[in-house]
């Protein structure tokens, strides 16, 4: 993992500056602690615990349809409310939020998110896990939104590009660690303890906060809806939500039901499926390691190469994926590309609205929920009336009209470095 560098503290500075660093949250004046490779490792745990809460059903959405005797299609419904949710609550509490400290917004998130685990551990009906799910998709949108812009402030300018790269670390590490865990969990406990553990877990996330966070008042341009629609009119920032929304289509419209996939065409158990997610998430974690730095001097070649691999995989995956050694090599390099997916977008983001990075994250993380619900949602129609293979074929040319878009769009080397 790179070496994030601690910031040190500041010299004294006069009753003004301490009072303008107060209000802007900016590193000026004694006021203000800094962070440094604790708070981005603290950050780093929050965003883990909620990315394997999201994505947990991915493998276990047998064990819990088969509790509540639903179909693959209706058990989809776990990924797709929270995206849904979760791209409006991103800017409605962001703005609602505004002007409290974001420490304490971070703060009083993972303190829902564990309360949503809880319900989810005890549910006596699948309405119950909806509703922890609608819970979960509010602390993903402001979570994401206002935790995805912190890096210029807990780190030195020249150590951001790591930061963010440490911090999205926690997306393939939710598949590497948390998915795995949570299917052999599942299969020895039960489901429900899947959700109890990650409960656990989210409090010691919280605790992780505030020990580690500094204070960090709201940033001098705060996030209003002026601020919003000004991005959503800028360069750049339509077409970065055009490529986000068709690659995690691409993505969340496959990955939701490549466990039904890998139980019926594969036809692999339990075990062998948490191996190969085990595998992906592996993959996805190098990819990445290999695309954060990579994205910021290059964000075109980069997006245009992970769109490209991750068509290749889902398109031969129905081909090659009858077997194990092919559906685990087209599976790990799925994961590679995926793993990219998450910084090369948010890099786009960023470098189309380098003033206002939170509103900036607002943006991405809108749009990435909001595709990740409609995938799961339209991917389950398309199971229920088809098949899991006729889904990687339709995310596999989606992928391919997201890399044609990148490649006509994204910004260049001098844009994506700012």
């Amino acid at each position: 993992m790179p070496e994030l560098e601690t910031v040190p503290e500041p010299e004294p500075a006069t009753e003004t500056e301490t009072e303008t660093a107060a209000e802007t949250g900016t590193a000026t004046g004694p006021r203000r602690r800094t962070g440094g490779l604790p708070a981005v490792l603290a950050v780093t745990t929050g965003v883990f615990a909620i990315v394997t809460t999201e994505i947990l059903p991915v493998g276990l959405l047998g064990p819990i349809g088969a509790t509540f005797r639903i179909s693959d299609g209706t058990a989809g419904l776990m990924m797709t409310l929270p995206g849904l949710v979760a791209a409006v609550a991103a800017p409605v509490v962001t703005v609602a939020t505004r002007r409290a400290d974001r420490r304490t917004v971070l703060c009083a998130l993972l303190l829902l998110l564990a309360l949503a685990d809880l319900l989810n551990a005890v549910a006596p009906a699948y309405s119950a896990v909806l509703l922890a799910r609608v819970a979960l998709g509010l602390v993903i949108g402001a979570f994401w939104s206002v935790g995805s812009g912190l890096a210029p402030r807990l780190v030195r300018a020249e150590r951001q590009a790591r930061a963010n790269t440490v911090i999205f670390t926690a997306v393939p590490l939710g598949s590497v660690l948390g998915v795995p865990a949570g299917v052999l969990l599942g299969s020895v406990a039960g489901w429900r303890a899947a959700f109890a553990a990650m409960a656990a877990l989210t409090l010691l996330a919280l605790a992780a906060l505030l020990a580690t966070l500094p204070p960090l008042p709201p940033p001098a341009t705060t996030t209003g809806l002026g601020v919003l629609r000004g991005l959503l009119t800028g360069r750049g920032t339509p077409a970065g939500l055009a490529v986000t929304f068709l690659i995690v289509l691409a993505h969340f419209g496959a990955y939701t039901y490549v466990t039904p996939f890998l139980t019926e065409v594969t036809r692999v158990g339990p075990g062998t499926i948490g191996a190969l997610l085990l595998g992906y998430g592996a993959a996805g974690l190098l990819g990445n390691l290999l695309a954060g730095a990579r994205a910021a001097r290059a964000l075109r070649p980069t997006f245009v190469s992970v769109a490209v691999l991750l068509a290749a995989a889902t398109l031969l995956l129905p081909v090659l994926g009858d077997g194990r050694p092919g559906a685990t090599a087209l599976l790990l390099l799925w994961g590679a590309a995926y793993g990219a997916v998450p910084v090369c977008s948010l890099t786009w983001f960023l470098a189309a609205a380098p003033n206002a990075p939170e509103a900036a994250g607002v943006l991405f993380t809108s749009s990435f929920q909001a595709t990740i619900g409609i995938a799961a949602l339209t991917g389950g129609g398309v199971v229920d009336r088809t098949s899991p293979g006729t889904v990687l074929v339709l995310a596999g040319l989606t992928a391919l009209l997201a890399a044609g878009t990148a490649l006509l769009t994204a910004p260049g080397p001098a844009t994506a470095r700012r």
